[in-house]
């Protein structure tokens, strides 16, 4: 990289700033050049969309028009990401998808880098997708020509690199694993303690509710070893910063996380949940009790 770009990785306007020498960025980078692609793979919320949009834009030296990015999903196929059919005067005509036409601007700048960001690599058939350019993006088959659907020549080049993310749960990873375990490099990206304490200090937290953020996170994430779908990645915890931001974390995100992953094992859920409210240091006021000798009032009809 000629320079270290400052990049916000992320579409959240209030994303935190990271540079090109983030030893993240560097060792993605480092991977990229060596295999032509990486992907990373994590539960959510262990910053895999951020640190490839990241490293995406520092390896591109921060010009945005060498890089594009895509998400994947049940109905993505090759006419969207290579060459499709698109309606136009008198019929139809080819309309080149991300990936090939990514691929000819790299190959028509051969001075530059150009990369491709890939989001939810394991939510579609990779093989389907990618047709016949999956064998060619592997590094040492680079430069060497194929053909594609409308009968074009074409190659992928050397300075083309892609970037993915990846859910290792997802249906599917078995075989997105088989296509490109010996084509990429790959990361994991695990739930970090340390990114924890770093984005609770960054936010104000008080001393005593970050101890037990962390002591929670903690507890849940050793369950994670044994049931990986209990996993619960330090993103989640960006925007708290007291008591009230970190109820409405677990009411609208983590209590849905909590009982999908323990809806066998009642007592781990009911242990993991009871855990979550001794992180505040004040519990919830109870409501009041009526007067004795008094009945309640009425709620208003």
């Amino acid at each position: 990289m000629a320079k270290a770009e400052t990049s916000h990785a992320s579409s959240a306007p209030d994303a935190p700033e990271i540079t090109g020498d983030h030893p993240r960025v560097q060792e993605i980078a480092r991977l990229a050049g060596i295999y032509g692609g990486v992907i990373l793979t994590g539960p959510p919320g262990t910053s895999k969309s951020f640190f490839a949009h990241a490293a995406a834009q520092a390896i591109a030296g921060g010009e945005k028009d060498r890089c594009a990015f895509v998400q994947f999903h049940a109905s993505y196929q090759y006419e969207d990401f290579m060459l499709g059919l698109s309606p136009e005067k008198g019929g139809f005509g080819f309309k080149k998808g991300p990936f090939l036409s990514l691929a000819h601007a790299a190959n028509g700048d051969r001075d530059n880098t150009y990369v491709l960001v890939i989001d939810e690599l394991s939510r579609a058939d990779v093989g389907r997708v990618f047709g016949e350019a999956l064998t060619y993006v592997e590094r040492s088959k680079r430069e060497l020509p194929f053909t594609i659907a409308n009968g074009e020549e074409v190659r992928v080049p050397s300075n083309l690199i892609i970037l993915a993310t990846m859910n290792p749960f997802d249906r599917g990873v078995d075989e997105v694993d088989a296509a490109f375990e010996r084509r990429f490099a790959k990361i994991s990206m695990d739930p970090d303690k340390d990114v924890l304490v770093e984005m609770l200090d960054g936010n104000g937290m008080e001393e005593e509710l970050k101890a037990g953020v962390i002591r929670w996170f903690g507890r849940i994430n050793g369950h994670a070893r044994k049931n990986p779908a209990a996993a619960v990645g330090h993103a989640y915890f960006s925007t708290a910063t007291d008591e009230a931001s970190l109820r409405d974390i677990w009411e609208y995100q983590l209590k849905y996380l909590v009982q999908r992953a323990f809806r066998r094992d009642e007592n781990t859920r009911a242990d993991l949940e009871t855990a979550w409210t001794h992180i505040f240091p004040t519990p919830e006021p109870a409501p009041a009790p009526a007067p004795t000798g008094q009945l309640s009032p009425e709620p208003p009809k």
